[in-house]
């Protein structure tokens, strides 16, 4: 079996964030890039399977020349290579033009499950998954809590508002993952250790056959018109007691009323 899992460099999801005033989009060099969180959820998925069943599991990323820092912290969780699409005119892409350079990507490859997290950090849009599957014409299997293997075909527990619901498909397929599946691992010293000497290919769109036409901020489906910096936070609301309790108390219940909480 063979495994594809794309990973994303995100902002530290502690650090403040930065907008390009020009470009209207995040400044992704005002913070220390890290590894989306939500694809560690992934990775370790892919890492169980690869213990349990034996595969090769190889990183995809889409990123610049630097997002190698972030591909080597992906391998050191144990991961068997890595491959890197790196190309100036991607910077600004949106959602569809990512899937579209991850599905020519992936078109080069052999494998049997590309999975991958339901969602970066940053943008939080949850729509590359979906239209990576369109782009390659494979099953989409998203959310899920619990992924089995078996028999040629992938069974999900897709985490729904109600409770998840079970759905199957023939591999290959697209699986993006939720945090319910796992616990990720953290990496050992000997896997960083490992990871820089793992195999990694860089390849450019030219090499995809992605004319630059289709990517980029300019050429991208959706665009961010404005921004505005969400307002300062106002001073909630006090309620007072005369130290009795049943003043308080009564405020209290008066105010969850209103709020419809009670």
């Amino acid at each position: 079996m063979r495994i594809i899992c794309p990973v994303k460099r995100v902002p530290d999801t502690a650090a403040d964030k930065s907008i390009d005033q020009d470009t209207l989009t995040l400044d992704r060099d005002a913070s220390d890039p890290v590894l989306n969180a939500n694809d560690e959820w992934s990775i370790e998925e892919a890492m169980r399977i690869k213990e349990r069943d034996g595969a090769e599991v190889i990183v995809l990323c889409v990123g610049p020349e630097n997002a190698q820092t972030t591909i080597r912290k992906a391998l050191s969780y144990g991961l068997d290579g890595a491959i890197q699409v790196a190309d100036p005119a991607i910077a600004g892409s949106d959602a569809k033009a990512i899937a579209r350079v991850l599905a020519a990507a992936l078109a080069e490859e052999d494998f049997d499950l590309v999975l991958m997290g339901n969602q970066s950090s940053d943008a939080r849009t949850m729509l590359v998954p979906a239209m990576l599957a369109e782009y390659l014409g494979l099953p989409a299997l998203t959310y899920a809590k619990r992924l089995q293997l078996a028999d040629g075909s992938a069974t999900v527990d897709r985490e729904t508002p109600s409770g998840h619901q079970t759905v199957t498909a023939p591999l290959p397929a697209i699986v993006s993952v939720v945090e319910a599946i796992n616990e990720p691992r953290y990496p050992s010293f000997k896997g960083i250790m490992a990871a820089k000497k793992k195999p990694l290919e860089t390849r450019d769109l030219a090499a995809l056959g992605v004319d630059a036409g289709e990517v980029g901020l300019a050429n991208s489906s959706t665009q961010v018109l404005e921004i505005t910096p969400r307002p300062p936070k106002e001073a909630g609301d006090k309620i007072e007691d005369d130290g009795s309790g049943v003043v308080g108390a009564k405020a209290l219940v008066e105010f969850l009323a209103a709020q419809k909480l009670i």
